[in-house]
């Protein structure tokens, strides 16, 4: 069959036209992989002795519904297990919400740049994007985002720490912004980067829902507890607003891996946690580098850092690549790196400086002075 044969079959003009999600690209031999935000840390033996015992049932479908880790998710957060929706990994949970809140002719407002993944959601479920730009020091700008909201907004979606520019949104900033939109819109908080924040001014969300009715929290196992293969996540909110999103969820598609994986890493949370607590101090640390080297970097609070190269973005990209490393680049705006092995550290920090030493004066990615 030829591409013509497959262009006469009647297809959405609208999802032909949006980009496929694409990952980061593998690293080079005896390199680095920056480009995914993942843990760098192996599993621990207790997640992997928990996920083994599931092979053997290969033939049975999963526990989807995952009762028991909904129902240690909901003690920890002191909410009703009805309050508690597991998805594969939380960007399956934003499609199921998306798609339950918004369609054909109505708007999903988002800041931009931010989760690559939001746009392509936004059109598979029919609606439009309203895409609100950061600020120049790459956070959103919360007020024009509340001032974009209209008769057709369903859904607004808020990212903290922002991905890829790793900025948070401040309690007091989330707080006057809930007080500024309608009560009856759909807010989703995507706090996937929520484990690795070490800046106290950044909003909790999941202790806001008994003030707000028409909030969802959504995290995600797959970063700072390193079960990013096996794609589980969650959601927390009002169980009216979760319940519409597991009417609009693909059944079955958490995993017994993923489920028994998420609740042996729970047990195991101590030393998960200090792993989180080394790759915050490495990101501070690797910042503050950059920043000496004369970069112009968002404060992060992710795991990883944003550089903001513009239209350099594809050689800096290239430079990074030849000397061994994969990083995430999103021209013409920027590179986002993930924080990974200490090994990586130096090589990066070296590559780094000779890309912003190669920056024209006055470039966005330098910082002033």
């Amino acid at each position: 069959m030829t591409d013509e044969d497959t262009l006469r079959v009647r297809l959405r003009p609208e999802i032909v036209a949006v980009p496929a999600y694409k990952q980061g690209r593998p690293a080079p031999a005896d390199g680095f992989k920056l480009s995914s935000n993942e843990n760098p840390y192996p599993p621990l033996p207790s997640v992997v002795e928990a996920v083994t015992a599931t092979l053997a049932d290969l033939n049975r479908y999963p526990n989807a519904g995952g009762g028991d880790l909904r129902e240690r998710l909901a003690v920890r957060h002191g909410v009703g297990v009805e309050q508690v929706h597991l998805g594969s990994g939380s960007v399956s949970l934003l499609a199921q919400f998306i798609m339950a809140a918004a369609g054909a002719g109505d708007e999903v407002v988002y800041s931009w740049r931010s989760f690559e993944a939001y746009p392509g959601l936004v059109t598979v479920a029919g609606a439009t994007s309203v895409q609100i730009p950061n600020r120049p020091d790459g956070r959103h700008d919360l007020p024009a985002m509340a001032a974009a909201i209209t008769d057709r907004t369903r859904v607004v979606i808020v990212c903290t720490p922002n991905n890829p520019t790793g900025t948070i949104v401040t309690a007091s900033e989330f707080e006057e912004f809930m007080a500024a939109v309608p009560s009856d819109l759909l807010v989703l908080l995507d706090e996937a980067y929520y484990e690795f924040v070490t800046d106290d001014a950044s909003v909790d969300g999941i202790p806001l829902l008994e003030r707000y009715p028409n909030l969802v929290v959504l995290r995600t196992f797959s970063k700072a507890y390193g079960l990013a293969a096996l794609r589980v996540g969650y959601a927390v909110g009002p169980a009216p607003v979760l319940d519409a999103a597991r009417s609009a969820a693909i059944p079955l598609s958490v995993t017994d891996a993923a489920r028994v994986a998420a609740l042996a890493s729970i047990e195991a949370e101590d030393e998960l946690m200090e792993r989180v607590a080394r790759i915050a101090m490495r990101r501070d640390r690797l910042r503050e580098a950059l920043l000496e080297q004369g970069w112009n970097v968002p404060a992060a609070q992710g795991n990883f850092v944003w550089l903001p190269t513009g239209e350099q973005t594809a050689a800096a990209n290239d430079a990074f690549f030849d000397a061994g490393l994969t990083v995430r680049a999103f021209p013409p705006e920027g590179i986002r790196i993930s924080v990974g092995e200490q090994e990586s550290v130096d090589k990066l920090l070296e590559v780094a400086a000779d890309i912003v030493r190669n920056l024209p004066n006055g470039h966005e990615g330098k910082r002033l002075g």
